[in-house]
């Protein structure tokens, strides 16, 4: 992975590595960047990137952890490194191979990823009044649960909305290289113009190198739309308007494109908002999401969808039916990844006082409960199953009883003995 920055630079290296914190364990990703003059322009693009990292925050905009600055020593030469630390990440272009995902599913997963730095851009345009500069393919990193942030933010300057103009020393800079005739590694190629930096303002160059499956060499290229899905080719058309002022808002982008409406988008700002949702908009969602994730993205649904549910179940903001949906998006993990990622919510929803989520645990403990490790069973599972024995529901008391076929062969002797035993005498 490599920390990319607005031009190609002539006198800096740079690069990212996986790493993992000494204090927890926790892997981060350290981009650096290096140059043999203190005073290299792209240094302080560099630092300028570091500096409105730290200060900018938002859910669609990669999160910064630590950074520093080393100057090395080698005979006579110096070398100056700067170093960022992040949550880790991959860049999208290397994420897109890993992916392998066609048609209809590379397309959700597009739309959805597009959606997300949109309302970055937005948030950077619209609320902070800033430009980034530099939306483009290598400005897009991919989290572990697939989600694109957009970083980069080497050139990030301030944006005068109501004059169209943005100002600020890194974009002076940018300038002078433009002019220079200095080589791009993404190149928006709007030309140098009254009207140049306030054309940096959109996600065009991204959703052009996107779809084309190449870098944006010139500004003629961006006109030619065969690649671009028809249902973004009218808000892409808008977004080349030759005037700033008739320009498409990424804003308007996000809540007005037909692009964004598919099932994946949907599902996923459903679960992001489900805490809003009533209870009858939430039993019919999760009754239809066992179904439903048949048909999306499954790497998307593993690591994006899965983990979203559960947390959902844990902290009690999805109803009793989302259980089913949890166990059927847990069949297509590894036991390994099964034992991690959802066994541990299954094992605190026997803790929970809603007759419905007990019921569901019971009627489909015959998928999990072999997984459940005798320990566990004994001390943590046993204790709350066994209130079921006196319930006042004969169905859960019936329930409660079958369970044991499965859970009764992991008990230790004590418990069978002086537990589960006295509940089976009283239920005769």
């Amino acid at each position: 992975m490599m920390r990319q920055s607005m031009v190609k630079p002539r006198s800096t290296e740079s690069n990212l590595f996986e790493h993992r914190l000494n204090d927890d364990g926790s892997p981060v990703s350290i981009f650096s960047l290096s140059g043999s003059n203190p005073q290299d322009g792209h240094l302080a693009a560099g630092r300028n990137g570091v500096k409105r990292l730290r200060t900018v925050r938002h859910p669609n905009i990669l999160s910064f952890l630590h950074s520093t600055e080393v100057e090395s020593f080698d005979g006579s030469s110096s070398k100056v490194t700067i170093y960022i630390v992040t949550e880790p990440v991959m860049p999208l272009s290397e994420k897109i191979k890993e992916l392998g995902l066609e048609g209809t599913q590379r397309d959700e997963y597009y739309a959805w990823g597009l959606h997300q730095i949109a309302k970055a851009v937005s948030f950077l345009n619209n609320d902070c009044k800033l430009v980034h500069g530099n939306v483009c393919l290598s400005s897009v990193v991919v989290t572990q649960t697939l989600d694109w942030k957009l970083y980069a933010f080497d050139v990030l300057s301030e944006y005068d909305g109501a004059n169209a103009t943005a100002t600020g020393p890194m974009l002076v800079f940018l300038h002078h290289e433009v002019s220079s005739g200095q080589e791009y590694v993404s190149l928006h190629g709007f030309g140098v113009d009254t009207d140049y930096f306030s054309s940096l303002l959109d996600a065009r160059c991204l959703i052009y190198e996107i779809f084309s499956g190449m870098k944006l060499g010139k500004t003629e290229e961006l006109r030619n739309t065969a690649s671009i899905p028809k249902s973004l080719l009218p808000d892409y058309q808008r977004l080349l308007s030759s005037m700033p002022s008739r320009r498409l808002n990424t804003s308007k982008l996000i809540e007005n494109s037909e692009y964004f409406q598919n099932k994946l988008v949907d599902t996923i700002h459903f679960m992001e908002i489900l805490s809003l949702k009533d209870s009858v908009e939430k039993d019919t969602f999760f009754r239809k999401l066992p179904n439903l994730a048949e048909q999306l993205p499954r790497p998307i649904v593993l690591k994006k969808l899965l983990p979203l549910l559960a947390s959902a179940l844990e902290f009690g903001s999805a109803a009793a039916p989302a259980l089913t949906a949890l166990l059927k998006m847990g069949s297509w993990l590894s036991a390994e990844e099964f034992s991690l990622k959802v066994l541990p919510t299954i094992v605190k929803l026997f803790a929970s006082n809603d007759r419905a989520v007990r019921v569901a645990l019971l009627q489909h403990i015959d998928q999990f409960g072999e997984s459940l490790s005798a320990q566990v069973v004994d001390e943590q599972v046993y204790p709350h199953v066994a209130t079921g024995f006196a319930d006042t529901s004969a169905f859960l008391r019936e329930l409660t009883l079958k369970s044991m076929l499965i859970l009764a062969p992991k008990l230790s002797q004590r418990t069978l003995s002086g537990s589960l035993l006295k509940y089976l005498s009283k239920l005769q």
